[in-house]
């Protein structure tokens, strides 16, 4: 598609026009009416100048052939590897991204977080006993214990498993067939939704089990809890993530078994009962100092305005963190890296956040609430960047309608790498959420989440699931993104929030 012209931008605008001209000029009156002097119809308002949107262009086919994102992510996860907070490797992957920033030209900071601790142990269960068991054998059951998990004894739990698919069930069963016993949640992620491309929704069905399984368990008595693994792949990995201990419950192990594990228990479970002994050995220890890193290139006309891109440094351990979110960081740094390589001078300042703690707590996006809260109004967009690295289609937008129409501009020049799509969104990013709650339009890219939750927390987030090609056409659509919203020449409208 070729360049869009300043004469397209205005006709992409057609139904903001309406709004420009008073109803009586938005007709033909009669020739008697039409004698009458009349104002000149006001011209619909510029949003992107013909230069922002050659440049715009530009950036695109830059950040298409460039390897910067890739060598990003390549470091991050191979050289420095797992980085859940409070580890030597988030601390590591703190100080390289800083300095990869710095080198870039980028103003950086440090932004102070404490965060949480929390360590995985030994973890291993097996089947004891069990129907038609041949004499003195057990079955190993592959499983691993959930973000946040409280240790069973050191000699473990031997206890018998329940299975029950969902709440309700747990619900209808007396108490005496729960008390002392470990339920396993067995609520399979819907891969027929996932493969429609609708894998979060897929994912979201599924994953409050992992948040509030545990504490339901604990509240009928159980010893512990196991929910069946949060993801599409079936080769036998498990999915591990973060649960939440509610305050009315005993807090009690929890982790995930893989999917073929949790039909083996729920079969044999129908034909009788079924003893496992467990063990879960993880500690959570005192917080730790840590830090969102943060890189300004500053605006030439109003450096007091920021358009915020972003992704998460945090990764859980069990993989290396390649695509969630190692992805989303590499990407945001390459929108600063192209911007500044092609010489771009953004009227707004464009800032760059790798987020520290999304994972597990959500430290540093509070952190940075607190001490910008009082600047909102100063936060003119952003962006998260957290859905791995798989081919972008568009831009989700947590902001009032009229921004998808100011956006179409942009979109058509996205659409020539097929990442034109605009849709309106309620989310847009776990860390930038306090942001959208303020009323600060924010973004994320729509990507393909067919086979994302294949590998997202489960041990086989590492390089080679990422296509370099799709990686750089994120990087398009994020420096795209961050360039024309720091060069907007109009505001965004904003939603009227509480600002809480």
């Amino acid at each position: 598609m070729r360049l869009f012209r300043f004469i397209y931008s205005i006709g992409a605008f057609g139904t903001l026009l309406l709004a420009w001209i008073s109803p009586c000029h938005a007709q033909n009156g009669s020739p008697q009416e039409q004698s009458t002097p009349t104002p000149t119809p006001t011209a619909t308002p510029v949003v992107f100048s013909p230069q922002t949107l050659a440049d715009l262009k530009r950036l695109q086919q830059a950040a298409l052939s460039s390897d910067y994102a890739y060598r990003q992510v390549a470091h991050l996860a191979d050289n420095i590897g797992p980085r859940l907070t409070g580890s030597a490797q988030a601390a590591k992957a703190v100080e390289y991204v800083a300095g990869e920033l710095k080198a870039i030209g980028c103003e950086v900071q440090l932004e102070k977080v404490m965060v949480p601790h929390w360590v995985r142990g030994e973890e291993t269960a097996a089947l004891v006993q069990w129907p038609g068991q041949a004499k003195n054998t057990t079955q190993k059951i592959v499983l691993c214990a959930l973000g946040g998990s409280v240790a069973t004894p050191n000699d473990g739990i031997n206890a018998e498993v329940i299975t029950v698919k969902n709440f309700d069930e747990l619900k209808s069963m007396p108490c005496d067939k729960v008390a002392g016993k470990i339920v396993l949640f067995n609520y399979p992620f819907d891969k027929r939704i996932a493969a429609e491309g609708r894998g979060g929704e897929a994912y979201g069905e599924a994953v409050v089990y992992r948040g509030d399984g545990p504490s339901a368990a604990a509240r009928e008595g159980a010893v512990a809890c196991l929910i069946r693994s949060v993801g599409g792949a079936d080769y036998r990995i498990p999915h591990t993530g973060q649960t939440k201990y509610a305050d009315d419950a005993p807090k009690i192990p929890a982790g995930a078994v893989t999917a073929e594990d949790a039909d083996l228990i729920a079969d044999l479970a129908r034909q009788g009962p079924v003893q496992m002994k467990l063990v879960l050995t993880p500690q959570t220890l005192p917080d730790v100092e840590s830090a969102n890193v943060i890189g300004d290139i500053k605006g030439s006309e109003h450096p007091e305005q920021v358009v915020i891109v972003s992704g998460h440094l945090d990764s859980w351990d069990l993989g290396t963190g390649a695509i969630d979110d190692g992805a989303g960081v590499a990407v945001s740094m390459e929108a600063a890296n192209l911007i500044q390589k092609l010489r771009l001078k953004p009227k707004r300042t464009i800032r760059v956040i790798a987020w520290m703690n999304e994972e597990n707590g959500s430290a540093g996006s509070k952190q940075y609430a607190k001490d910008y809260e009082k600047d909102w109004a100063n936060h003119f967009a952003t962006m998260e960047t957290d859905g791995g690295a798989g081919h972008p289609i568009g831009l989700n937008i947590k902001a009032k309608p009229e921004v998808k129409a100011m956006l179409k501009p942009v979109a058509a020049i996205l659409q020539e790498s097929g990442a034109g799509m605009l849709a309106l969104a309620e989310h847009a990013g776990a860390d930038i959420e306090p942001m959208e709650k303020a009323g600060v339009p924010a973004f994320a890219p729509i990507q393909d989440s067919r086979f994302y939750f294949n590998y997202h927390h489960t041990p086989a987030d590492t390089l080679d699931k990422i296509v370099p090609k799709e990686l750089a056409e994120n990087s398009a659509i994020v420096a795209v993104f961050a360039y024309a919203m720091a060069n907007s020449e109009q505001p965004l409208p904003r939603e009227v929030t509480s600002g809480k």
